[in-house]
């Protein structure tokens, strides 16, 4: 199983997706503010500090081959993806602008029809954005803006609190992409009311004073996500594979690398583990302790009984945003 277990590793560390995220430490160096108490880098969101609470701001784009192929779902994922964001931060989603550029009118009717039902399900309107339907390329981005009372960060986590994942698993591979799908298959007045209650489970653990900390998982998969989380919150986790919730028939390799419309990591005081997890399971929405944050700044991970480091953050830093 050591062998078996670090080849895994090895293979999730190489991926393109986990390479992404290293290039925001190039990019970060260009734009980051002159303070970053300010707006703080690294977050699912912009947390802009607003009266008692907090503006939310953040954007997704899409790459030129997956708008081609799925042009719909690219469209359902502008706003599907956005609004996990805003709910990883704690927050409740308020509009969203598209930017979108097509080769024709019927290829842009197909990505607007998708982003118009992802709006309709999750009750986020489209207030306006910009439109190209004479471009040589089919590309779209899509931006949000929420508000959150009470934040749930990147930066929060703390030694001795466990990790806790909450995964829908009430889904479907959208092949050949790593999408755990368990959002744009629901219709009607039902099925956006499960989706939108999922949603509000979010701010309600941050303003009920939970969880502090959290993130959605990403195209970097749980174990990218988990490391993005240790290194802005300046802690190691150790977490146990065989305790993240996954679906019977999803290999582990797989699953580490899948980016699922509902799946977040939440870090809390061991004490108040229990309430979070009976809070998604009461949705029946899957939910376990994972791990636990410790000191090291490395990220280990246990299998069948053996113990490998997936990612040392105090030799090799991913993102730069170490406090």
């Amino acid at each position: 199983m050591t062998r078996e277990l670090a080849t895994l590793l090895r293979t999730l560390r190489q991926s393109r997706a986990l390479a992404a995220k290293e290039d925001i430490a190039e990019v970060a160096a260009i734009l980051s503010p002159a303070s970053r108490e300010a707006v703080r880098l690294g977050d699912d969101c912009a947390a802009i500090p607003d009266g008692d609470g907090y503006l939310l701001l953040a954007s997704e784009g899409f790459q030129d081959s997956f708008v081609r192929a799925m042009p719909w779902f690219a469209g359902y994922c502008g706003v599907m993806v956005n609004v996990s964001d805003i709910a990883a931060m704690g927050g409740r989603p308020t509009a969203v602008v598209d930017a979108l550029w097509s080769d024709t009118s019927e290829a842009a009717a197909s990505i607007l029809a998708g982003l118009h039902n992802g709006a309709d399900a999750y009750g986020v309107p489209v207030v306006g954005g910009h439109t190209n339907m004479r471009s040589s390329h089919n590309s779209l981005s899509v931006a949000i803006l929420g508000r959150a009372r009470h934040l749930l960060t990147s930066f929060d986590a703390r030694p001795d609190e466990v990790l806790i994942a909450a995964i829908d698993l009430r889904g479907r591979w959208h092949d050949p992409h790593p999408f755990w799908d368990a959002s744009s298959s629901l219709r009607g007045v039902e099925g956006a009311a499960r989706l939108r209650g999922d949603i509000e489970l979010l701010p309600s653990i941050a303003e009920d004073g939970l969880s502090r900390a959290a993130k959605d998982i990403s195209m970097a998969g749980l174990l990218g996500t988990a490391l993005m989380l240790a290194e802005c919150s300046g802690v190691g986790m150790t977490i146990a594979l065989d305790d993240i919730p996954r679906p019977k028939s999803a290999p582990m390799e797989r699953w580490l690398s899948a980016f699922p419309s509902y799946g977040y990591l939440l870090t809390a005081r061991p004490d108040d583990a229990e309430e979070i997890m009976a809070r998604f399971h009461g949705r029946d929405i899957a939910a376990a302790v994972i791990g636990r944050c410790d000191s090291t700044l490395r990220l280990d991970v246990i299998w069948d009984g053996e113990k490998e480091t997936y990612w040392d953050l105090a030799q090799t830093p991913l993102m730069g945003f170490a406090p």
